[in-house]
């Protein structure tokens, strides 16, 4: 497998794979090298398989081995929200300030005293019609009491981890990839490529 897509268009999200995947003799292709390339539909009732039905999407588009994850943000007090929905929820507009407003409004309303939370990743290859690979990998912690830290993206900020005693938000790109939910999968995938 010399060439392989990494299906993302997310800026932080690729720092983070390409960190772990730089030591491998591969050559490494985005989605912003197949601009013509249909967008992927997520219609997955959970984060395996939108994982799958964007490898397998892209895999067949553009005849690359491919590799796609799907990701987000699980707080227990709400149910499990945003959880699959966490890129688009509110809306694909709204603003993060505003999706953390929101979900601790939502915490205040539900009057439960649960802030347990987790970022989970699922991410899965495919070659043509075929899955190679998957796995799936969660960090556990807790809703963060406010928003802390101008590091990382997306629900880094409100996302506590008890080991650090600080949010995600506030520590170190190598910090989080050391313990996080896609750090923890990109290894296995590293592991897997290496055979």
């Amino acid at each position: 497998m010399a060439d392989i897509l990494i299906a993302t268009t997310n800026a932080g999200k690729l720092r983070e794979m390409l960190r772990i995947l730089d030591s491998l003799p591969i050559t490494l292709k985005t989605l912003a090298d197949f601009s013509r390339v249909a967008v992927a539909e997520e219609t997955g009732s959970s984060f395996d398989e939108n994982a799958r039905q964007k490898a397998l999407h892209y895999a067949g588009a553009t005849g690359m081995v491919t590799m796609a994850e799907d990701s987000g943000f699980e707080v227990d007090a709400l149910h499990g929200e945003p959880g699959i929905y966490s890129a688009r929820y509110l809306g694909e507009n709204a603003t993060y300030e505003q999706r953390f407003a929101h979900i601790y409004q939502r915490v205040r309303e539900s009057r439960s005293a649960n802030r347990t939370a987790r970022f989970v990743c699922a991410l899965a290859v495919a070659r043509g019609s075929t899955v190679l690979f998957e796995t799936r990998a969660a960090v556990e912690g807790l809703l963060a009491d406010a928003p802390a830290g101008p590091n990382g993206f997306g629900y880094d900020p409100i996302f506590w981890y008890p080991a650090y005693a600080k949010t995600f938000g506030e520590v170190s790109d190598e910090e989080k990839t050391a313990v996080s939910h896609r750090g923890q999968a990109m290894r296995a995938f590293r592991d897997y490529l290496r055979g």
